[in-house]
Parts: structure tokens; C-alpha cells; sequence
């Protein structure tokens, strides 16, 4: 690119009219162009109580239609043809269309010499803000994926609700659709019975007249019935008086006591039947009143069934009004997000980005969640940037650095592939178990660098190593091991479950006696139950689960137990390890749980040793003395031989702080918790 400086001969004209009006300018100002256009003065923005100032605008006061300064014509010609050459069509090279500006200012700066210091220092002013302004967008750059993380944490909720939602909604329409019916069958039953009790009592009366009307005919008969027989009696004595063999005086004096006995044995018939005329026979009357006694009943519980099934619909009616407010609550809040949310990610692109093609995405992207996925697509990014990288800047000798990271320069980055860092690490670990005298972990990893590689690559290997563990999360050799280096876990940590898995290995393989390598789900669960007694019976169910299992011949399920302690080339353990290694951390948490609930504190309050001590052996009364001893230890930061021996004077901290350190420590549960006893109340 070609300066205007190298052009200073073309216009030499120009060059020398300057020159002559600063030798007549008695304070050497510039050209007061464009002035002379526009009717102002140059010195508008100077002091106006300068008299200097107001002379020289009067003395720049020259008539329209000067032109341009050559200079200024070269300049502006300059810079329209940097322009033009520049192809602003992307965003990310709006940045080069300051650099034609920048070389116009810089062209300026060492054309004025006395305006070079002060224009300069303007421009360095804007660099650095500029520079200012370049960090603080990087530095915004993170905050896309944490968008995009609250993003899929809200539409999951959303997702979730809604199907929960519809299910409730769902079952109470079904109950609802249920209890209807159920009401219209009550009701049918109720009319039922109604009409039924009806017709019973119509029936009753018509059978009521119909007795008493057989009653009234009865009675009739009667009276004719003995009417005729007296009338017949009365006339066979007249007509042969003498075929009784008796005095007719007598028999006249019988029959007229016969008939007054008669008479009045009538009398009380009648009075009989006027008493108890209305009375129907016992059997009757008990029949009816059982069958009115059982309506009765029916009835009752009816009206029972009634005003429960009314209760259950207001219950329902209630609820279904709450379920309504939550709904149109939970749209209202979908809504608001739908509008502020950012759209989900579409991963597909990630296919011909990441290297290895669609096929190496796929397999990174299976069975993970957008959260997972962010995680595996930062490590592919980071990957490509730490390739790139020739060295890593030294982080100096700062307390914060750890000691093996201390140093002041350049160090080399020597490339090493993902599989060659994770059999390094392994034969740290090799090494590290072989060991008989134990140093710090820090130390002893750099020991071993420097006898690998020479006290001079040691550094260098040492800033690699670390860079690429920090990086790799995903890999767990690495992530475990990143998490010794750096104190976030302790190393009996990872040896109590490394031990444990030998272990399991070693129960499985005395188990399968004819050593084909092959196991049932029996003979897999009874080993399972034996090492891990106080693992609860979900948690034995998904150990099981995680199994590499497969199907022979004979339709039996058999279990490889010797692949699910093994290793892929870059970390990566089988589904059961991580299993285990997932109920580790959730069994600590839960047992750290237990102890804060024990002591009955809040966090910022402060623990006393003696109460720690107490607590932990409430809740693990199996614990030994040696174990508590060194979960107090760990707990105070304190070795055992300084604990204070009157229990009257004890230390205190946090109970933060001390939950904290015991959570960096292989801190599980030896027996089961002894049920607490209730307290006897007066």
C-alpha cells in the first residue's frame, strides 16, 4: 500500500504555499480551509477571551470559493481507493475498514511535526480503547453457551410441565366422566326405588279397600244367613211340636235365652270387628314392615352415596378451578419465555465442523444432553486451540500457582495426543501404588516427569499435562486425576475405589467356577448385595442395569464382568464404573446430609470438635476410632496428636467450611444408623 509520503514530489506546489503562508503566519496555525466555504472560522472552539484569537479570525476572513488544499485532495483520494479495495461484506471484517483511517492519521501525524505529540497520544488513547473494547466482547463470548444452557433447562421444564400437565388432566376428565356416570346411575336408582315405594302404597290401598269391602259383605251375609235359620227353625217347631219329645214352653224359654246369648255374642262380635276392623293380620304387617324397613335402608345409604359423590364433585370442581389457575399460570409463564428465550440449538451442524465427519459426531453426541453436548463440543474446540498453541505462557511464582506450575516464560507445548496423556497418567498411577515411601501427590507427579523426561523437559510436560487434564473433563482418568492434582478430592479417594473395584473383580471371578468369564443375574446380584450391605434396593437395580449383559442359547442373560472394569484408549470407563462412581458421590451427600441435620446448625454457624465428634457417631455408630479420628482431622486441618484432651477446651470453625473439606475426602458410611429410640412424655 502505497503512502502519500512517497508522493511529496508530486506536489511540491502545494508543499511550498504552505510553507510561505507559515512563514507569514505569526503563530504558525494551520490552514484555516474549509473557513473560507462555510463563513466560520477555524478557532471557534479556542477561548473566547483571546484576543490573539479573535485577531487571527479576522485576518482568516477570505471570500467564498477557495478550494481544497492538495494535500487534503491526495489524502481523501488515499483513502477512497483503500476503501474500494476493501471487501466489507462480512462482519467480522468491519475491523479493516479502520486501518485506511489509521494509516491516513498516522500519514498526517509525520506530516505535522508540531502537532505529532499531542496527536500521537491521540491516537494511542484510541488504540487502547479499542483494544479495551476488543477484550470486553471476547470476554462476553461465554455468556452464548450459558444462554444456550438456560435455554434447554427452561424448554425441558416446559416440556415436562405440559406433559404433566395434559396427564392430570387427562386422569380428571376420565374421573370426572367416571363420577358422572356413577351420579346418573344413583339417580336412576333413586326413581327406581320411588316409583317401586309407589306402587307398593297404591297397591296397599287398593288391597285395603278391597278388605274392608269383604268385611262389609261378610257381615251382611251373616245377618242373612242367621235370619234365614231362625226363620226355618220357627216355622219346623210349628209345624210339628211334638217331634222333640219335649214341653214347647221349655223349648220356647231355651230358645229365647239361646237367642239373647246370640244377640249378645253378636254385640261383641261387632264390637270385635269396630275395634279392630282397620287391623291387618301380623304375618301381613311383619312382611310389609321388613320390606319397608329394607327401602328404608336402601334409601339411607343412598342418600349417603349421594352427598359423598356431591363432596367428591366439589373436591373435583375445586380442583379442577386450581388446575385451571396453574395452567393458564404455567401459559402465561411459556409464553414470557417463548418471548425472551433464545431458539434451541440445532447440533446437526456440528456434523462438518468437528473432525472426524458426521460419523465421529454421532458417536460423541449419543445417549448426551445439550448440556453434555456443549461440554464435548468445548473439548473438540479446545483441542484445535491447544494444537495450535507452540508454548504456554508461564504463570509465574505466585502463592495461588501449585509449585509444579511455577515458573516465568515461555514453556513448550509438546502436542501429545489424548491416548498418549491418558497412558502417562496410568503409569503415574502405576508408579504412585508402587511407591514406599509417600510424598505429596504434586511432588511426586513432578518427580516422575523429571525422571521420564529430563529435569529440562519436566516443565514443559508438566504444563502440557495439566493444560490437556483441565481440558478433557469428559475422559475419568483424567478428570480424576485433575481433581488430585488440584486438591478438589484427596487421593484415598481414588484409591478406596479403585480398590473397591479390584475387589468386585476378584468376588466375580471366585464366583465363576468354571472361568468362562461369564456370570448370571443371581450370581451377579448375591456378589453385589454382599459387598455393598447399606446400598439401597434401587441402587443395587441400576448396578445391575449398567452390566455389559447378553443372551445365549438358551435364552439365560449372562453377565461379562471382566469388560466392565476396562478402559477405552482416552479415559473412558464402562457404564457400570461410572455407575458406581455416581452413587459414591450421591451416598457422600447424602451422608454429609444426615450429619448437618444431626447437628442442627446452619452453615455460617460455628462446629466444635467435640460436637462433630458426637454427630458423626450418632449417625455411623460403626465408625472406628481410627475412621473418626481421621474424618476430624481432615474436618480441623489438624494432625490427631493436637486434639484438645479436656473436652471443656475445644476448637471451632464453620460448618461450611468443614463440610467442604470433608467433601474432598473419602468420607462413606461404615454400618447402618441405629433407629432412634422415642422419648418417654410424662
Amino acid at each position: 500500500m502505497a503512502s502519500p509520503q512517497s508522493r511529496d514530489c508530486s506536489f511540491p506546489k502545494m508543499r511550498g504555499k504552505q510553507r510561505t503562508w507559515n512563514a507569514r503566519s505569526t503563530t504558525s496555525h494551520l490552514s484555516p480551509w474549509p473557513t473560507y466555504t462555510s463563513g466560520q472560522t477555524i478557532l471557534q472552539n479556542r477561548k473566547p477571551c483571546s484576543d490573539d484569537c479573535q485577531k487571527r479570525a479576522s485576518t482568516w476572513q477570505q471570500p467564498m470559493g477557495t478550494t481544497k488544499p492538495r494535500y487534503l485532495e491526495q489524502l481523501e483520494n488515499y483513502l477512497r481507493k483503500e476503501l474500494l479495495l476493501l471487501d466489507l461484506s462480512m462482519d467480522s471484517e468491519q475491523e479493516l475498514r479502520l486501518q485506511p483511517y489509521r494509516e491516513i492519521f498516522e500519514f498526517f501525524i509525520e506530516d505535522f511535526k508540531t502537532y505529532k505529540p499531542l496527536l500521537s497520544s491521540i491516537k494511542n488513547a484510541y488504540e487502547v480503547m479499542l483494544g479495551y473494547q476488543r477484550e470486553k466482547i471476547r470476554a462476553l463470548e461465554p455468556l452464548k453457551a450459558k444462554l444456550v444452557m438456560m435455554n434447554e433447562k427452561c424448554n425441558e421444564r416446559i416440556l415436562a410441565l405440559r406433559a404433566e400437565e395434559k396427564y392430570e388432566i387427562s386422569l380428571l376428565k376420565k374421573e370426572k366422566m367416571n363420577l358422572l356416570k356413577l351420579i346418573d346411575k344413583k339417580n336412576e336408582e333413586k326413581i327406581s326405588l320411588q316409583s317401586e315405594v309407589y306402587n307398593l302404597k297404591r297397591a296397599l290401598a287398593e288391597e285395603y279397600l278391597h278388605y274392608l269391602t269383604e268385611r262389609d259383605a261378610r257381615k251382611i251375609l251373616i245377618s242373612d244367613l242367621n235370619e234365614l235359620r231362625y226363620q226355618r227353625e220357627d216355622m219346623s217347631l210349628a209345624q210339628s211340636p211334638g217331634i222333640w219329645g219335649e214341653d214347647p214352653m221349655k223349648l220356647t224359654v231355651a230358645l229365647k235365652m239361646t237367642r239373647q246369648d246370640l244377640t249378645r255374642t253378636q254385640m261383641e262380635l261387632n264390637t270385635m270387628k269396630a275395634n279392630f276392623g282397620d287391623v291387618v293380620p301380623r304375618r301381613d304387617f311383619e312382611m310389609q314392615e321388613k320390606t319397608n324397613k329394607d327401602l328404608q335402608e336402601q334409601l339411607d345409604s343412598l342418600r349417603a352415596d349421594y352427598q359423598e359423590v356431591c363432596k367428591e364433585h366439589e373436591t373435583l370442581l375445586q380442583l379442577h378451578m386450581s388446575t385451571l389457575k396453574e395452567r393458564d399460570q404455567f401459559s402465561s409463564e411459556l409464553q414470557e419465555i417463548h418471548r425472551t428465550s433464545t431458539p434451541r440449538p440445532d447440533w446437526s451442524k456440528c456434523e462438518d465442523v468437528v473432525a472426524g465427519g458426521p460419523e465421529r459426531w454421532h458417536m460423541l453426541a449419543e445417549g448426551k444432553n445439550s448440556d453434555q453436548l456443549v461440554d464435548v463440543l468445548l473439548e473438540e474446540i479446545g483441542e484445535g486451540l491447544l494444537r495450535e498453541k507452540d508454548f504456554f505462557p508461564g504463570l509465574g511464582y505466585g502463592e495461588a500457582v501449585p509449585p509444579l506450575l511455577r515458573y516465568d516464560g515461555l514453556v513448550e507445548n509438546k502436542k501429545p495426543s489424548k491416548k498418549d496423556v491418558v497412558n502417562l497418567l496410568k503409569d503415574v498411577w502405576k508408579e504412585r501404588f508402587a511407591e514406599e515411601q509417600k510424598e505429596k501427590f504434586p511432588d511426586f507427579f513432578f518427580n516422575f516427569l523429571e525422571r521420564r523426561f529430563g529435569p529440562s523437559d519436566a516443565i514443559a510436560w508438566a504444563y502440557t499435562i495439566f493444560e490437556n487434564i483441565k481440558l478433557f473433563r469428559s475422559s475419568d482418568v483424567m478428570s480424576q486425576f485433575y481433581a488430585v492434582l488440584t486438591g478438589k478430592m484427596l487421593e484415598s479417594v481414588y484409591v478406596s475405589q479403585k480398590e473397591i473395584a479390584a475387589h468386585l473383580l476378584k468376588e466375580m471371578t471366585n464366583a465363576d467356577c468354571q472361568n468362562e468369564g461369564f456370570l448370571n443375574m443371581e450370581q451377579f446380584s448375591t456378589i453385589l448385595k454382599s459387598t455393598f450391605p447399606f446400598k439401597k434396593e434401587e441402587h443395587i437395580q441400576e448396578l445391575i442395569e449398567a452390566g455389559n449383559w447378553f443372551s445365549n442359547g438358551s435364552n439365560i442373560d449372562l453377565l461379562d464382568y471382566c469388560s466392565m472394569f476396562k478402559e477405552d484408549a482416552e479415559g473412558q470407563s464402562e457404564p457400570f464404573v461410572q455407575k458406581l462412581w455416581e452413587q459414591y458421590v450421591i451416598e457422600k451427600n447424602e451422608y454429609l446430609r444426615e450429619l448437618k441435620q444431626e447437628l442442627g446448625l446452619e452453615l455460617y454457624d460455628e462446629v466444635t470438635l467435640s460436637k462433630l465428634r458426637e454427630a458423626l457417631m450418632n449417625i455411623d455408630p460403626s465408625l472406628d476410632k481410627e475412621t473418626l479420628n481421621t474424618h476430624l482431622s481432615q474436618a480441623f486441618q489438624l494432625p490427631v496428636s493436637e486434639f484438645p484432651q479436656d473436652e471443656n477446651e475445644s476448637i471451632g470453625i464453620r460448618l461450611q467450611t468443614a463440610l467442604e473439606r470433608l467433601q474432598v475426602a473419602d468420607v462413606k458410611r461404615i454400618g447402618p444408623r441405629e433407629p432412634r429410640e422415642p422419648e418417654l412424655t410424662s
